[in-house]
């Protein structure tokens, strides 16, 4: 790994004559949990494609692990790993077997005791046998990461990670993605939750038609945001208001 993970300059993408990135700029440090923010067609999935080699960008450069994604796609994928919003997990198979599978598929040895000690670390060891099919949505969320971390990939995508799951499966998830980066592992994540991103970010950027329109830490957000006022109690935003109020800015300019 270099001493940034994910570095992304002057990012262009278009379907036909809509732009859908347009000079996206960021970078991501490593062991860090870094929250895409964006409300629907903002260009959130594009880029994550983009990083994941996925899709080809119109121009511009991003390098992931320290390898570009357009010339060095095969290096980028040993890299990294994708959950996308939906768990990838074959219903019909066990916990176990899925995981063994990943675990064959990306060659390595010994599949049963990795797929074992992937179960054991997301707490899945008592469901190990059963098929995924009797899963509730947080169960299928936890083994769906636990695939994606087979072979330890250093970076990690999650699209949207907690689309249609309880309040209770979400808690599992974001306790698992701390988990994670607490662990040295680089978390790309994004959400339309903005509660999610308050919870777990290390650092936060907002994507709005197709640029980062604001970027930093929440406190530094928070900064962006009119001071508040004091009453009986001074009230903190929320970054569901900064995320308003920035947006709707853009929108007013």
């Amino acid at each position: 790994m270099t001493d940034i993970a994910i570095r992304v300059t002057d990012l262009h993408k278009a379907y036909g004559q809509l732009a859908v990135l347009q000079g996206v700029e960021f970078a991501v440090e490593p062991g860090r949990i870094f929250a895409l923010l964006g409300s629907n067609g903002a260009g959130k999935t594009t880029l994550i494609k983009i990083l994941s080699t996925l899709l080809r960008p119109d121009r511009g450069t991003a390098i992931v692990g320290g390898f570009d994604v357009v010339s060095q796609p095969a290096q980028v994928r040993q890299s990294i790993s994708l959950t996308g919003q939906f768990a990838a997990v074959d219903e019909l198979l066990t916990g176990r077997e899925n995981l063994m599978m990943i675990a064959r598929l990306r060659h390595l040895q010994q599949p049963r005791q990795v797929a074992d000690e992937l179960l054991a670390r997301f707490g899945l060891s008592e469901a190990a046998n059963r098929r995924v099919a009797t899963y509730s949505g947080g169960m299928r969320r936890r083994l769906d990461l636990a695939m994606s971390l087979a072979g330890r990939p250093p970076i990690m995508f999650l699209d949207e990670p907690t689309t249609g799951l309880d309040p209770e499966g979400r808690l599992e998830v974001w306790k698992v993605v701390k988990e994670l980066a607490e662990g040295g592992r680089t978390v790309f994540l994004t959400t339309q939750y903005l509660d999610e991103a308050e919870q777990l970010a290390d650092h936060i950027a907002i994507l709005h038609q197709g640029k980062i329109i604001a970027s930093g830490t929440l406190r530094e957000l928070k900064q962006l945001f009119p001071a508040a006022r004091v009453e009986y109690v001074e009230k903190q935003p929320t970054l569901e208001e900064i995320f308003l109020a920035i947006i709707g800015k853009k929108e007013s300019c």
